[in-house]
């Protein structure tokens, strides 16, 4: 088996990161890993004193497709982040949460360890993660070449407390306008954050779909629309403003009211790594406290 070759990314606010860091390079270093961490995240490192010294990389360039591993320190944001630096290269990410719930980052950070040695073990599953992306070149200055998204795609509301008006079609044909705080393009991914939070509905990872959810519809009748991923979105905003916002994950640009959105499936996936100990269903169960019942504790 050739020498494991591991990416390492985390957010550099996160000093309580680094002392698990420290742990996974320790146990990479018994597997005589090739490592690899961007370079911000490595300056963190380097300020603890550390003689030890590693190659880096950043957004633009020391990655290529030949990396078995990327590693990202911190929460579901950084899982956001990390796919902004992996793009289509088809490394695969694990996620070691340092934040909060943590849904995308499943591994807890006091087991850092078994990150390395469940994979060695092969005792895990690569999952292909589909995203959204943006075919409008008003945007293309804004995003550039990140042009896409993991969890979500959303239209909504600036500079005002009045709703906007969001005319949709779907391949041409027109659906609905929603009068709303905005709407919400979601991947299976993104269907645990943003359009649950908003009433949307849990999709599991691997299904070929997306889901348009409403931010607050004054509609009564507007209700989350799960569609097939293989639809072309298009959108058009009018309001009280002459602005809107559009957000890509984390990052976001104002667009004016009337320039049309389109949105489809990105071409590439991002493949996520899925250990053995960590499923999907069992992080909907232990983190969203999924069918809680105490009828069901044995």
């Amino acid at each position: 088996m050739s020498k494991m070759k591991v990416a390492i990314y985390g957010q550099t606010y996160q000093d309580n990161a680094i002392e698990y860091l420290i742990e996974l390079l320790d146990e990479l270093n018994k597997e005589a890993a090739e490592v690899s961490i961007e370079k911000d995240f490595y300056e963190l490192y380097s300020a603890t004193g550390s003689s030890k010294t590693f190659p880096t990389f950043t957004m633009n360039s020391g990655l290529d497709s030949t990396f078995d591993m990327f590693i990202s320190f911190g929460g579901d944001g950084t899982i956001l982040r990390a796919t902004t630096f992996v793009r289509d290269l088809g490394i695969p990410i694990v996620g070691v949460n340092t934040g909060r719930l943590g849904f995308l980052s499943t591994f807890k950070k006091e087991d850092v360890r078994k990150v390395v040695q469940e994979f060695k073990q092969g005792a895990y599953a690569v999952v292909e993660r589909s995203l959204v992306q943006l075919n409008t070149k008003i945007l293309d200055v804004e995003f550039g070449d990140l042009n896409f998204a993991l969890n979500e795609i959303t239209v909504s509301r600036k500079d005002t407390t009045s709703m906007i008006t969001v005319e949709t079609y779907l391949n041409n044909e027109y659906l609905t306008s929603y009068w709303a705080d905005g709407l919400i393009i979601s991947t299976p991914t993104g269907s645990t954050g943003y359009s649950l939070s908003c009433g949307g509905p849990v999709i599991v990872p691997t299904a070929k779909s997306l889901v348009l959810t409403p931010i607050a519809p004054h509609n009564l009748n507007a209700r989350p629309l799960v569609i097939t991923d293989d639809t072309v979105i298009r959108l058009k905003v009018s309001g009280r403003e002459e602005n809107h916002l559009v957000s890509l994950d984390s990052r976001i640009a104002s667009l004016e009211n009337g320039e049309e959105i389109s949105i489809s499936k990105a071409p590439f996936t991002v493949k996520m790594i899925e250990y053995s100990s960590e499923s999907f269903f069992k992080t909907l169960r232990n983190k969203l406290l999924w069918g809680e019942d105490r009828r069901n504790r044995t």
